[in-house]
């Protein structure tokens, strides 16, 4: 059976875009329909041999099981020049016609596709490719991903709708990411009541999930410029939950957590590895309750400290920021999902799955 094609916009960057996408997809894998995916207009892209595509398009790869056609896949890339080249020198190439073409290819190998937004709705906008544009010329149901709230959520709705009822475009419907979860009554409450007045389905909530914002280590070495002294091949494997000053180790946050990000100047870090191993050792703990380490200012580090690091394979990362500059930089991370966080997207497919209303989406031909 064919269903009408759905195009994920959202009204901001770092709303759950791709991480609601990837749910999608995954969930209508399991209802057993044949899905294909395509990020129409990219920006952030990866070299693969020659072969420019989108990073998002990476991820859906591994899920979906495709062999990478940018022409069909991420047909458009829009880095970061493009919109000073376009207004000093406009063209007039069919970036809509590329589109429609990877349209029509995917149209013909699956039954339904999910076209992922990019940005705001109003990306792209300067070459003609705003994510109202795009979505018209895929002639595909939008779904709006809007962060979770009530009077902050429905003025960046009703600002970024705007987009597609200049292209008379309808919404077909809201999904209402990170939620608190102590809000979700009242967030629904209000937010389905203002959407039914406007004939728009509430989808679902989907409640803030902290596991989606554990980043890894190797964000977090890019965060502060950081220098990886040891156990480097371990970044993309351990994530961080928790932040521990090494001049104030917390014994109850060891408890708590099962990776924790040690913070420490040269002069506190020893004493901090020291506290954690004896603590570890005095409650028969056989595994690290450390993902990472990194350390600050100069100086040398004990012998003994390196050796616990090089047998639990905790990667450990020198840089020039105080300890109070290294928490504010992870503080601001943005953490994104991709093909090094399996937790992640497994869990977004579960939150995708468990919240959403699929049969409200689909639409049969």
């Amino acid at each position: 059976m064919r269903y009408k094609n759905i195009y994920v916009a959202a009204t901001n960057q770092h709303v759950g875009k791709t991480t609601s996408t990837l749910g999608l997809v995954s969930c209508m894998l399991q209802k057993g329909i044949n899905v294909g995916y395509c990020k129409p207009v990219g920006q952030k892209f990866l070299d693969l041999k020659n072969l420019y595509v989108d990073k998002d398009t990476l991820l859906f790869a591994d899920l979906i099981k495709f062999d990478i056609n940018p022409e069909y896949h991420s047909p458009i890339i829009l880095p970061s020049s493009t919109v000073r080249d376009y207004i000093d020198h406009p063209t007039h190439e069919d970036f809509l016609g590329r589109i429609t073409q990877a349209k029509d290819f995917l149209n013909h190998h699956h039954d339904l596709t999910i076209f992922e937004g990019t940005g705001h709705p109003g990306v792209g906008s300067v070459v003609g490719l705003s994510n109202a544009s795009v979505a018209k010329s895929l002639n595909a149901s939008v779904i709006l991903i809007v962060e979770g709230g009530i009077g902050s959520t429905i003025d960046m709705f009703h600002m970024c709708s705007a987009v597609f009822r200049e292209q008379n475009i309808p919404i077909s419907g809201v999904i209402v990411n990170k939620v608190r979860p102590d809000k979700l009554g009242k967030i629904e409450y209000y937010l389905k009541t203002y959407l039914d007045r406007l004939g728009i389905p509430l989808l679902g909530l989907v409640p803030y999930d902290e596991c989606l914002a554990y980043p890894l280590m190797s964000t977090v070495a890019d965060s502060i410029k950081g220098n990886v002294e040891l156990n480097a091949e371990n970044l993309d494997n351990n994530r961080v939950e928790n932040i521990l000053a090494g001049s104030s180790v917390d014994l109850k946050e060891l408890n708590d957590y099962q990776n924790n990000l040690v913070v420490a100047s040269t002069r506190t870090i020893d004493r901090a590895i020291s506290r954690i191993q004896t603590f570890s050792d005095s409650n028969n703990i056989l595994t690290t309750p450390i993902s990472g380490v990194i350390v600050t200012g100069e100086g040398d580090i004990n012998p003994i400290t390196k050796d616990y690091v090089m047998e639990h394979h905790i990667p450990l990362i020198r840089t020039n920021f105080d300890t109070f500059g290294v928490v504010i930089k992870i503080s601001k991370i943005e953490v994104k999902i991709n093909r090094h966080t399996p937790w992640k997207i497994q869990r977004a497919i579960e939150l995708i799955n468990e919240n959403i209303d699929l049969d409200k989406i689909l639409q049969p031909l």
